[in-house]
């Protein structure tokens, strides 16, 4: 399991990003902790001892704080995911490489994927909302790009990607925010391959309907 700060440190490794990077963990910290609504600017501030003029240089607004957490969370899984679907060198690996980079990633990093199940709905109802949409796009099209590149596509043709991507994720995502939650207490790496067969196979049936 990594730590939340080392995760910070891969995306901003600068420097001069150091106020940047301990304002979002203690903003972290404060809203996993109070939640959203509760937790303030002032809090942030006090916590991260730094001012309230330094948080709204690097963020604008509280809701500008949140949306960077939720950017930093899905940079972060994009990177991961990509390094396991370089690797691959079929159409059902590239789907297991998406359930297991999925799932080490919640594994490794349950401080964000907690927090990204639980802001995601905020940033989408903010003025970050576009660049939300833009970033879930950008990772539709890299999959689709990565899928054609395998000679039995043509098994996904017919299937649109938004659903295609429901499809592979939804069972883990399921299981992933029970564990987050505290409702089940196995890690989901103990199920990755089982999540991913079911996820395999469902599309399977779903090719074979169309």
């Amino acid at each position: 399991m990594q730590t939340a700060q080392q995760l910070l440190e891969r995306l901003y490794p600068q420097r001069r990003s150091l106020l940047k990077r301990q304002i979002l963990l203690d903003a972290l910290s404060c809203f996993l902790e109070y939640g959203l609504e509760t937790t303030s600017i002032e809090m942030i501030r006090e916590k991260s001892e730094s001012s309230v003029g330094a948080i709204y240089h690097h963020f604008k607004n509280k809701e500008g704080v949140i949306a960077a957490l939720v950017f930093a969370a899905l940079d972060d899984q994009a990177i991961l995911r990509d390094q396991y679907l370089e690797k691959t060198q079929s159409l059902k690996e590239l789907l297991y490489a998406l359930i297991y980079s999925y799932v080490d990633w919640v594994s490794n990093q349950p401080k964000f994927a907690q927090f990204l199940m639980l802001a995601h709905f905020s940033v989408m109802q903010s003025e970050y909302r576009q660049a939300l949409n833009e970033k879930n796009k950008l990772r539709n099209q890299k999959i689709v790009s990565y899928i054609s590149n395998y000679s039995d596509a043509e098994l996904l043709k017919s299937v649109p990607v938004e659903l295609m991507i429901s499809l592979v994720i939804g069972a883990t995502e399921s299981y992933c925010r029970a564990w987050l939650s505290g409702k089940v207490v196995t890690d989901p790496k103990v199920y990755r391959e089982t999540l991913a067969q079911a996820a395999w196979d469902s599309l399977q049936n779903l090719a074979s309907k169309t």
